[in-house]
């Protein structure tokens, strides 16, 4: 009774460390292992030893087998393969000759530098050939990337996860049976390789088929049933060839996630969660079961082995596996850069140390103390640095234009046109023709379709673009779409106009309101329409910059002004709710003022004009684009001062 009671308090303590790690990283931005890894090892035998794993016994072995198969099974379902084609050829690349290669270097770095027997050495390597999808994910979410780099980023760590666990077992079996038959070890890759691959696809059809035909199953049944089913196949493939289950696990992900279900965002969402929870359940067992003496015992060319892996080994994997690829230099210096080890080289590596001791092999601990070693420093050197160095190589998706814009009404059309007039791409979706045949009219691009249709949505190029926005005369509508972009593109940028009481409803945080708070939109689509409105521009300037912040955000509560876009940093963005603003800032803002209407009435003219504001604080810039000063009437009785400035400064 004792013993149940101490994994049960171990259990909950595992959960609420885990789970802790989880949201200090995501308050904090970072990627969650290094806190994972901080908090094992704080409560682990080598810290304040409030975790024992060893308690588990066997147990762990069985928890870490099928909470990994979960990890891959989820990273096998989120696979883009509408991004997959423009790097096919390097990710294939890395999976074999990229493996090659961190396994031969890797091997000699360790015994050369770290001076390990070359058997241990190779068994080393054979164990950081794979990198982290646990880790990479996050990661990138987080920096937000290139599209093209983080998709082969993404895809390397899912597939060479496989691959890298079945190649350390082969290569296990040489260090324990001392038989170097290389022929050998290769047929058994492979046919490892195919026992796991087809229960994989086999296993994926089957429940692609049972969800689309079994309609009687709730959603949150079928959730569960694809659970079960993943395990299901882990279990037969393993107990047909061991190893070869991760492989099933991965491909019956990939083959699920193409059967196009229904209810396939539910799913992926299900998963997400379910490996969120897996990743820190195992981080901190593993971490808690690591002795620090251990690792400082591996000395300094244990240390300079692993920079050996980070800056020599991977850089000759990453550019010989991407000779061809189209990628520019400094793609392929961040995908050098950034390739932490995560779970998977934790997990084989302490079930390692674990058989190396059962028979009487020196080297097991030193093997585990070096491959934590290995992912101590990849994680918190290449981790906390990625989103510098994305930066200063220019590769961050910040640097993505263009917009998808769903909703043709005024302010829709007149924020399309402002984008193309800075030369950026702007489609606009909507469900009705009358706005679709206007936009037409415009000289914009147009599709007269759903937002809710995967396909349009495709066609459009949103997987391409900057910015996704909603802006239909529904607020409700508009978070749905919102939230299905940023869940199924990843647009570096996801903006809608939705009520306020409904941000508490979502929970990605990717999700912006567009504009202001509340914004009434068929009250400033009837200002555009009559003419009740000025366009302007303006410049925020180091001096006078309180002011005009002031001044601005009076100008919006009384609802008398709306600021649209804001140029920083040389790109154009739509304005979100509670937007920070910096000097060098260029806003573009619509300005109530029904003058130009009664001048309409008084003088009886058809039509006043109305003109872009040329505005002294933006002296020193081109004039105004041509669509900025035509697309709203011109009056000539307007003055040409700077609402925004301050009074010195007129």
């Amino acid at each position: 009774m004792e013993i149940s009671f101490n994994i049960t308090v171990l259990m909950a303590i595992v959960v609420i460390c885990g789970i802790g790690a989880q949201v200090l990283a995501d308050y904090l931005k970072v990627p969650a292992i290094v806190f994972l890894l901080l908090f094992g090892m704080i409560a682990g035998p080598s810290g304040l030893g409030v975790i024992h794993p060893n308690l588990l016994g066997s147990g762990l072995e069985v928890i870490v087998s099928l909470l990994v198969a979960l990890i891959l099974f989820e990273g096998g379902l989120n696979l883009e393969f509408r991004d997959l084609g423009r790097v096919s050829g390097s990710i294939r690349n890395l999976v074999t000759l990229g493996t090659l290669i961190t396994l031969m270097g890797g091997g000699m770095a360790a015994h050369w530098l770290g001076e390990f027997p070359w058997s241990i050495a190779f068994l080393y390597a054979s164990l950081v050939v794979v990198t982290g999808p646990t880790v990479i994910g996050p990661l990138l979410k987080h920096i937000s990337v290139d599209r093209q780099v983080a998709t082969m980023l993404e895809a390397e760590g899912v597939l060479i996860d496989p691959v890298g666990a079945i190649l350390a077992v082969l290569v296990l079996n040489i260090v324990l049976n001392r038989n170097p038959d290389l022929f050998g070890l290769f047929q058994e890759l492979i046919l490892r390789l195919l026992i796991g691959g087809g229960i994989g696809v086999v296993g994926g059809w089957l429940l692609g088929l049972i969800l689309l035909r079994s309609r009687f199953l709730s959603e949150d049944l079928k959730n569960l049933v694809v659970l079960a089913g993943l395990w299901g196949m882990f279990a037969l493939a393993e107990s047909i060839s061991s190893e070869s289950g991760l492989m099933a696990t991965v491909l019956a992900g990939i083959v699920l996630r193409s059967a196009s279900l229904p209810e396939e965002r539910l799913l992926r969402r299900f998963k997400g969660q379910l490996t969120i929870l897996a990743v820190s359940v195992l981080f901190i067992l593993l971490a808690a079961d690591l002795s620090l003496a251990s690792i400082v015992a591996l000395g300094w060319g244990s240390f300079f082995t692993v920079l050996a892996l980070m800056w020599i080994v991977r850089p000759i994997n990453i550019w010989l596996c991407t000779w061809n690829s189209g990628l520019n230099w400094q793609q392929k210096l961040f995908a050098c850069w950034v390739a932490p080890r995560g779970i998977i080289s934790a997990s084989v590596s302490s079930l390692f140390a674990i058989l190396l001791t059962q028979r009487g092999i020196n080297g097991g601990d030193s093997i585990k103390a070096l491959v934590f070693l290995t992912i101590i420093m990849t994680v918190f050197v290449q981790g906390l640095t990625a989103g510098w160095v994305a930066q200063l190589l220019g590769i961050t998706s910040t640097s993505v234009t263009g917009a998808v814009i769903v909703g043709s009404n005024p302010l829709s059309r007149l924020i399309a046109r402002l984008f193309k007039e800075r030369g950026e791409v702007a489609v606009m979706i909507d469900t009705d023709e009358a706005g679709c045949l206007q936009a037409e009219q415009e000289g914009l691009q147009v599709f007269l379709s759903s937002a809710l249709d995967h396909t349009i949505l495709e066609e459009a190029g949103l997987a391409s673009m900057g910015t996704f926005l909603a802006m239909t005369t529904n607020g409700e509508v508009n978070l749905v779409l919102a939230q299905r972009a940023a869940e199924e593109f990843k647009p570096p940028r996801v903006l809608a106009i939705f009520p306020r009481a409904a941000n508490g409803s979502t929970n990605n945080t990717k999700i912006n309101q567009a504009f202001i708070p509340d914004l009434p939109l068929k009250t400033w689509n009837k200002y555009l329409t009559d003419g009740e409105v000025k366009l302007g521009e303006t410049q925020f300037k180091e001096s006078g910059l309180e002011f005009q912040v002031a001044h601005l955000e009076a100008l919006i509560a009384s609802e008398e002004l709306l600021p649209l876009l804001i140029e920083r940093d040389g790109y154009l963005q739509v304005v979100p709710v509670g937007e920070h603003w910096l000097a060098g800032d260029r806003i573009i803002y619509l300005l109530h003022d029904p003058k130009p209407k009664l001048l309409k009435r008084l003088s009886g003219a058809s039509q006043s004009r109305l003109i872009l504001e040329k505005h002294p604080i933006v002296e020193e810039v081109p004039m105004p684009s041509p669509i900025l000063e035509t697309v709203l009437e011109q009056s000539k009785l307007e003055n040409d001062v700077d609402v925004l400035s301050p009074p010195a400064a007129r």
